[in-house]
């Protein structure tokens, strides 16, 4: 090998050595201090395109999650409202039983029907009755009683995919308060005998189908807790496959940036031997 002085093929040569160990000591330093494998599209361009896509699929995720626990919550209002309603028509159907006492007078059988009247008007109030603005139970008056086939009843979203969904019902109570008669209809009265022994049989029928509203009502929460339960487990699934993707093994990168910093310092000095290297062709020409 010939002895020149204007081409340092391996000062030139350690240079490039030590360029490219500075540049994997700053990125094994980035990735130890933001906790990333991946902190830009050069690192891993195809994990890039994976993560961001479970990256959104996570945030939609955690998003119907909350979506479905404000559909629990609207359930849970709405049978506290059922619940009251339970015990109006259960008081109804007393006064009614009492109003059957032939050994009552006129008078006697006014004051049932008196009370009567005002727990219709607390009935029809109920209906009323919203949860953040969305009515709780169906409008207007439906011929038939409906345990949760109306057209009016809330599509709840249960996949971050949007394709997996069910409704949950706005219940009819409407049909039941029209049924035992509201403030703005006579409807049933207790004022006699007679119409006291229909009353009763009236109620006992609204009061087995607010039984079976609040069983509808009980079974959607159960549907709705399962898929909410189906959606953590998947936000949990899906973050730890992300995390393979993103995130840095801090023990195997821990030992990569020793290595490079060793090469570092190995780089630094041979470089200055290199440099140093050309000095020898003075002794040639002096």
């Amino acid at each position: 090998m010939s002895v020149v002085i204007n081409t340092n093929t391996s000062a030139s040569l350690a240079s490039y050595n030590l360029s490219s160990t500075n540049v994997n000591l700053q990125r094994s330093l980035n990735r130890l201090s933001s906790g990333s494998r991946i902190n830009s599209s050069f690192d891993d361009a195809g994990g890039t395109a994976v993560s961001m896509k479970m990256s959104a699929s996570i945030r939609r995720t955690e998003a119907t999650l909350a979506n479905v626990n404000n559909s629990v919550a609207f359930l849970q209002t709405q049978d506290g409202v059922l619940k009251n309603a339970d015990k109006v028509l259960n008081r109804m159907s007393e006064l009614a039983m009492l109003a059957t006492d032939v050994t009552k007078s006129t008078n006697d059988l006014a004051l049932y029907n008196t009370e009567l009247t005002q727990l219709k008007d607390q009935l029809e109030l109920m209906l009323s009755e919203k949860f953040n603005g969305i009515s709780l139970f169906q409008s207007g008056s439906n011929a038939t009683f409906d345990t949760g086939t109306s057209a009016a009843n809330l599509t709840v979203v249960t996949s971050h995919d949007g394709d997996q969904s069910f409704a949950i019902t706005r219940a009819d109570l409407n049909f039941i308060s029209t049924t035992v008669g509201t403030s703005a209809a006579a409807g049933m009265q207790i004022n006699t005998n007679a119409g006291a022994t229909a009353a009763v049989a009236t109620i006992q029928t609204q009061i087995q189908n607010l039984a079976t509203l609040r069983a509808n009502n009980g079974a959607e929460q159960s549907r709705l807790s399962f898929a909410a339960d189906m959606l953590s487990i998947n936000k949990i699934n899906l973050e730890s496959a992300n995390s393979r993707i993103v995130d840095v093994d801090v023990a195997a990168e821990s030992s990569q940036l020793a290595r490079y910093n060793i090469l570092q310092q190995a780089g630094t000095a041979m470089l200055a031997q290199a440099n140093m290297s050309t000095q020898s062709i003075l002794r040639l020409i002096s």
